[in-house]
């Protein structure tokens, strides 16, 4: 007779487990600074990067026309395939691409991408920690800064969920926007959550053990991916080939379309839900997942 049924105890233990390896990864984090971005290693890196993530990932990137051609701007993007995330590297490369590695770019990000095996060009290509200071800088000093409103939170939604935004709530995008008064860029991606398979966020798991308060860390996933299957909390994974597409919207300039001082639960509800109506145009357009 086959095992049964996965005991309490033996869950428990296994949470326990990947609580500790969490914290055991946390003090060898990196968070990468401003100094990190590298204009020359940029363009040495930027033509066989192109190459190797078109041939994987086929990117569909369309709208860059809507960044703005100087100064600084907030491109709010969704966040899709957990650790992985390629819609990151894939923007950085286009964005780049575009505007040129000599205009300042940055992306705020969590230090578990900070961990990723991706880290080493990201940082060089400007990603940095999502903190408040750095973005306050970027945008100061006329950059451009992209960042992931949902977090981990939504990085790690269900692949069920892939069609839908969903940042959890969180407006600080809209204060960061309206204390230095630049334009919001919305940058929607698809395809992200079909390169595993994302079970659960596990944000309840994450709520018992605690990790919110210990590593600002909201969820503890459950995932299945290549080439071990189930995969640990957080951990590096080969990502499915799944074709990803990132659709850049006209800038909203926060001010001019609500006023001096606007309810930023509206502007929020307005931005998601103008979001949201692009992704899903975007997942009526998929045929099949990861084919596309």
């Amino acid at each position: 007779m086959g095992p049964g049924p996965k005991s309490p105890s033996t869950i428990a233990s296994f949470i326990g487990f990947a609580g500790r390896q969490a914290t055991r990864l946390m003090p060898r984090l990196r968070p990468g600074n401003l100094d990190d971005r590298d204009p020359d290693a940029i363009r040495e890196l930027l033509p066989g990067l192109w190459l190797l993530v078109s041939a994987w990932f086929r990117p569909d990137v369309r709208g860059l026309h809507h960044l703005p051609d100087s100064g600084p701007a907030l491109i709010v993007g969704n966040h899709t395939g957990g650790i992985m995330s390629p819609e990151v590297l894939i923007s950085q490369l286009a964005i780049t691409s575009y505007c040129g590695a000599g205009r300042p770019f940055f992306q705020l990000a969590h230090r578990m991408v900070l961990n990723s095996p991706l880290a080493p060009i990201l940082r060089r290509f400007g990603t940095v920690e999502a903190d408040p200071e750095n973005g306050h800088t970027v945008l100061a000093e006329g950059g451009l800064l992209q960042v992931f409103p949902g977090g981990d939170y939504e990085v790690y939604r269900p692949t069920s969920q892939s069609g839908i935004i969903d940042f959890g709530g969180r407006k600080g995008f809209l204060r960061l926007a309206l204390r230095h008064d630049v334009p919001i860029v919305p940058q929607v991606t698809i395809g992200g959550q079909e390169t595993a398979l994302f079970l659960t966020r596990g944000d309840q798991l994450a709520q018992l053990l605690r990790l919110d308060r210990l590593f600002r860390l909201k969820v503890l996933p459950i995932v299945i991916s290549l080439p071990f299957g189930v995969t640990l909390p957080f951990a590096p994974f080969l990502p499915l080939p799944a074709k990803i597409t990132i659709v850049y919207l006209p800038p909203i300039d926060l001010r001019a379309t609500y006023g001096e001082d606007p309810d930023l639960d509206v502007v929020y509800a307005d931005v998601v839900a103008t979001m949201q109506d692009v992704l899903s145009a975007l997942q009526s357009e998929r045929k099949l997942p990861v084919i596309g």
